[in-house]
Protein backbone atom coordinates (compact mmCIF):
# COMPACT_ATOMS: atom_id res chain seq x y z
CA UNK A 1 0.00 0.00 0.00
CA UNK A 2 1.38 3.42 -0.96
CA UNK A 3 2.05 6.09 1.66
CA UNK A 4 -0.64 8.36 0.15
CA UNK A 5 -3.23 5.56 0.19
CA UNK A 6 -2.32 4.61 3.75
CA UNK A 7 -2.73 8.25 4.81
CA UNK A 8 -6.18 8.37 3.22
CA UNK A 9 -7.20 5.15 4.99
CA UNK A 10 -6.00 6.50 8.34
CA UNK A 11 -7.78 9.81 7.74
CA UNK A 12 -11.03 8.02 6.88
CA UNK A 13 -10.73 5.88 10.00
CA UNK A 14 -10.14 8.96 12.18
CA UNK A 15 -13.10 10.75 10.60
CA UNK A 16 -15.26 7.71 11.35
CA UNK A 17 -14.00 7.60 14.96
CA UNK A 18 -14.71 11.32 15.36
CA UNK A 19 -18.23 10.89 13.94
CA UNK A 20 -18.91 8.00 16.35
CA UNK A 21 -17.69 10.06 19.31
CA UNK A 22 -19.86 12.99 18.22
CA UNK A 23 -22.89 10.71 17.95
CA UNK A 24 -22.21 9.27 21.40
CA UNK A 25 -22.07 12.81 22.79
CA UNK A 26 -25.32 13.74 21.03
CA UNK A 27 -26.95 10.63 22.58
CA UNK A 28 -25.72 11.67 26.06
CA UNK A 29 -23.32 8.70 26.21
CA UNK A 30 -20.61 10.95 27.56
CA UNK A 31 -18.20 8.28 28.81
CA UNK A 32 -18.21 6.65 25.38
CA UNK A 33 -17.75 10.04 23.73
CA UNK A 34 -14.82 10.92 25.98
CA UNK A 35 -13.17 7.56 25.26
CA UNK A 36 -13.60 8.10 21.53
CA UNK A 37 -12.14 11.59 21.59
CA UNK A 38 -9.28 10.41 23.82
CA UNK A 39 -8.42 7.68 21.32
CA UNK A 40 -8.09 10.34 18.63
CA UNK A 41 -5.85 12.39 20.94
CA UNK A 42 -3.59 9.36 21.39
CA UNK A 43 -3.32 9.09 17.59
CA UNK A 44 -1.54 12.47 17.63
CA UNK A 45 -3.81 14.12 15.05
CA UNK A 46 -4.66 17.09 17.27
CA UNK A 47 -6.77 20.16 16.65
CA UNK A 48 -8.49 22.68 18.88
CA UNK A 49 -12.00 21.36 18.23
CA UNK A 50 -11.00 17.82 19.26
CA UNK A 51 -9.77 19.02 22.65
CA UNK A 52 -12.82 21.28 22.97
CA UNK A 53 -15.17 18.34 22.36
CA UNK A 54 -13.20 16.17 24.81
CA UNK A 55 -13.47 18.96 27.37
CA UNK A 56 -17.24 19.11 26.86
CA UNK A 57 -17.59 15.35 27.39
CA UNK A 58 -15.62 15.53 30.65
CA UNK A 59 -17.62 18.57 31.74
CA UNK A 60 -20.85 16.61 31.28
CA UNK A 61 -19.35 13.82 33.40
CA UNK A 62 -18.43 16.27 36.14
CA UNK A 63 -14.70 15.71 35.60
CA UNK A 64 -13.82 19.38 35.92
CA UNK A 65 -10.06 18.84 36.07
CA UNK A 66 -10.01 17.01 32.75
CA UNK A 67 -12.55 19.42 31.25
CA UNK A 68 -10.44 22.46 32.12
CA UNK A 69 -7.25 20.72 30.97
CA UNK A 70 -8.71 20.05 27.53
CA UNK A 71 -10.22 23.52 27.16
CA UNK A 72 -6.74 24.86 27.96
CA UNK A 73 -5.25 22.56 25.34
CA UNK A 74 -7.76 23.78 22.78
CA UNK A 75 -6.81 27.38 23.54
CA UNK A 76 -3.08 26.54 23.38
CA UNK A 77 -3.65 25.45 19.77
CA UNK A 78 -6.16 28.17 18.92
CA UNK A 79 -6.02 31.09 21.39
CA UNK A 80 -8.99 32.81 19.77
CA UNK A 81 -11.40 29.88 20.21
CA UNK A 82 -14.43 31.67 21.76
CA UNK A 83 -16.38 28.52 22.69
CA UNK A 84 -13.41 26.95 24.49
CA UNK A 85 -12.73 30.22 26.31
CA UNK A 86 -16.37 30.56 27.41
CA UNK A 87 -16.63 26.96 28.59
CA UNK A 88 -13.29 27.23 30.37
CA UNK A 89 -14.61 30.15 32.40
CA UNK A 90 -17.83 28.27 33.18
CA UNK A 91 -15.98 25.14 34.29
CA UNK A 92 -13.58 27.17 36.44
CA UNK A 93 -16.48 28.87 38.19
CA UNK A 94 -18.23 25.58 38.93
CA UNK A 95 -15.05 23.85 40.10
CA UNK A 96 -13.82 26.92 42.02
CA UNK A 97 -10.51 26.29 40.27
CA UNK A 98 -7.62 28.65 40.94
CA UNK A 99 -5.76 30.54 38.20
CA UNK A 100 -2.13 31.60 38.08
CA UNK A 101 -1.61 35.34 38.23
CA UNK A 102 -0.15 37.08 35.20
CA UNK A 103 2.26 39.95 35.79
CA UNK A 104 1.84 43.21 33.79
CA UNK A 105 4.55 42.24 31.29
CA UNK A 106 2.86 38.94 30.49
CA UNK A 107 -0.53 40.64 30.17
CA UNK A 108 1.02 43.06 27.66
CA UNK A 109 2.64 40.20 25.73
CA UNK A 110 -0.75 38.47 25.65
CA UNK A 111 -2.24 41.07 23.31
CA UNK A 112 -1.01 38.77 20.53
CA UNK A 113 -0.29 35.07 20.18
CA UNK A 114 3.18 33.54 19.87
CA UNK A 115 2.50 32.94 16.18
CA UNK A 116 1.50 36.56 15.63
CA UNK A 117 4.55 37.88 17.49
CA UNK A 118 6.73 35.53 15.40
CA UNK A 119 5.32 36.96 12.18
CA UNK A 120 5.88 40.54 13.39
CA UNK A 121 9.45 39.71 14.46
CA UNK A 122 10.27 38.10 11.11
CA UNK A 123 8.78 40.93 9.02
CA UNK A 124 10.49 43.64 11.08
CA UNK A 125 13.86 41.87 10.89
CA UNK A 126 13.67 41.31 7.14
CA UNK A 127 12.69 44.94 6.55
CA UNK A 128 15.63 46.08 8.69
CA UNK A 129 18.03 43.77 6.83
CA UNK A 130 16.69 44.92 3.44
CA UNK A 131 17.14 48.58 4.35
CA UNK A 132 20.60 47.89 5.79
CA UNK A 133 21.63 46.18 2.54
CA UNK A 134 20.32 49.12 0.55
CA UNK A 135 22.33 51.49 2.72
CA UNK A 136 25.53 49.52 2.17
CA UNK A 137 25.03 49.49 -1.60
CA UNK A 138 23.91 53.08 -1.93
CA UNK A 139 26.41 55.97 -1.92
CA UNK A 140 23.81 58.17 -0.29
CA UNK A 141 23.39 58.21 3.46
CA UNK A 142 19.81 58.68 4.63
CA UNK A 143 18.96 59.55 8.23
CA UNK A 144 15.40 58.38 7.64
CA UNK A 145 16.61 55.00 6.44
CA UNK A 146 18.79 54.59 9.52
CA UNK A 147 15.82 55.41 11.71
CA UNK A 148 13.71 52.77 9.95
CA UNK A 149 16.47 50.18 10.37
CA UNK A 150 16.66 50.95 14.08
CA UNK A 151 12.86 50.82 14.38
CA UNK A 152 12.73 47.45 12.63
CA UNK A 153 15.38 46.02 14.95
CA UNK A 154 13.58 47.36 18.02
CA UNK A 155 10.23 45.90 16.90
CA UNK A 156 11.90 42.56 16.20
CA UNK A 157 13.59 42.56 19.62
CA UNK A 158 10.36 43.48 21.41
CA UNK A 159 8.53 40.69 19.56
CA UNK A 160 11.18 38.13 20.53
CA UNK A 161 10.94 39.31 24.14
CA UNK A 162 7.15 38.91 24.03
CA UNK A 163 7.51 35.38 22.61
CA UNK A 164 9.97 34.45 25.36
CA UNK A 165 7.66 35.93 27.99
CA UNK A 166 4.67 33.93 26.74
CA UNK A 167 6.59 30.67 26.36
CA UNK A 168 8.01 30.95 29.88
CA UNK A 169 4.97 32.56 31.49
CA UNK A 170 1.87 31.20 33.16
CA UNK A 171 0.44 30.01 29.83
CA UNK A 172 3.71 28.64 28.46
CA UNK A 173 5.41 25.28 28.25
CA UNK A 174 5.41 24.75 32.03
CA UNK A 175 1.66 25.27 32.51
CA UNK A 176 -0.13 22.30 34.06
CA UNK A 177 -3.64 21.67 35.37
CA UNK A 178 -4.56 19.80 38.53
CA UNK A 179 -6.66 16.81 37.50
CA UNK A 180 -6.75 14.96 40.83
CA UNK A 181 -9.23 15.48 43.65
CA UNK A 182 -8.44 16.77 47.14
CA UNK A 183 -4.95 17.79 46.06
CA UNK A 184 -2.78 19.91 48.35
CA UNK A 185 0.57 21.49 47.57
CA UNK A 186 3.09 20.70 50.33
CA UNK A 187 6.39 22.10 51.54
CA UNK A 188 8.19 18.77 50.93
CA UNK A 189 7.88 15.59 48.89
CA UNK A 190 5.85 13.65 51.44
CA UNK A 191 2.12 13.19 51.98
CA UNK A 192 2.67 14.02 55.65
CA UNK A 193 4.41 17.34 54.92
CA UNK A 194 2.68 20.60 55.81
CA UNK A 195 0.17 21.77 53.21
CA UNK A 196 0.77 25.11 51.49
CA UNK A 197 -2.44 25.41 49.49
CA UNK A 198 -5.48 23.27 48.69
CA UNK A 199 -5.89 22.96 44.92
CA UNK A 200 -9.38 22.21 43.57
CA UNK A 201 -9.49 20.15 40.39
CA UNK A 202 -8.83 22.35 37.38
CA UNK A 203 -6.45 24.73 39.18
CA UNK A 204 -3.41 25.96 37.28
CA UNK A 205 0.19 25.44 38.35
CA UNK A 206 3.51 26.26 36.71
CA UNK A 207 5.90 23.30 36.88
CA UNK A 208 9.41 24.39 37.91
CA UNK A 209 11.06 21.07 38.71
CA UNK A 210 10.44 17.34 39.03
CA UNK A 211 11.70 14.93 41.65
CA UNK A 212 10.64 11.31 41.45
CA UNK A 213 6.86 11.16 41.72
CA UNK A 214 6.54 14.84 42.68
CA UNK A 215 6.30 18.17 40.89
CA UNK A 216 7.62 21.43 42.33
CA UNK A 217 5.42 24.24 41.10
CA UNK A 218 4.50 27.88 41.32
CA UNK A 219 1.01 28.10 42.79
CA UNK A 220 -1.93 30.45 42.13
CA UNK A 221 -1.21 32.31 45.40
CA UNK A 222 2.35 33.05 44.16
CA UNK A 223 3.82 30.58 46.65
CA UNK A 224 5.58 27.35 45.72
CA UNK A 225 4.96 23.75 46.71
CA UNK A 226 5.19 20.06 45.85
CA UNK A 227 2.28 18.03 44.48
CA UNK A 228 2.11 14.39 43.31
CA UNK A 229 3.00 14.05 39.64
CA UNK A 230 -0.07 11.87 39.11
CA UNK A 231 -2.34 14.72 40.26
CA UNK A 232 -1.58 17.12 37.37
CA UNK A 233 -1.05 17.11 33.61
CA UNK A 234 0.84 19.59 31.46
CA UNK A 235 -1.25 21.54 28.97
CA UNK A 236 1.39 21.28 26.23
CA UNK A 237 1.73 17.64 25.21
Amino acid sequence: MSIALLANVLSAAEDDQFAKANQAYADARYEEAAAGYQELVRSGNWNANLFYDLGNAHYRLGNFGQAILNYERALALEPRHPEADANLRLARDEARALELRKDPVERYAGIATVKQWSIVAAIALWVALFLATQRLLSPKRSTGRMALIALGLVISAVSVFAITTLENGTSGMALAVVTGHDVAARIATADSAQAVLALPAGSEIKVLNERGDWLYAKLPNDQHGWIPKSAAERVRM
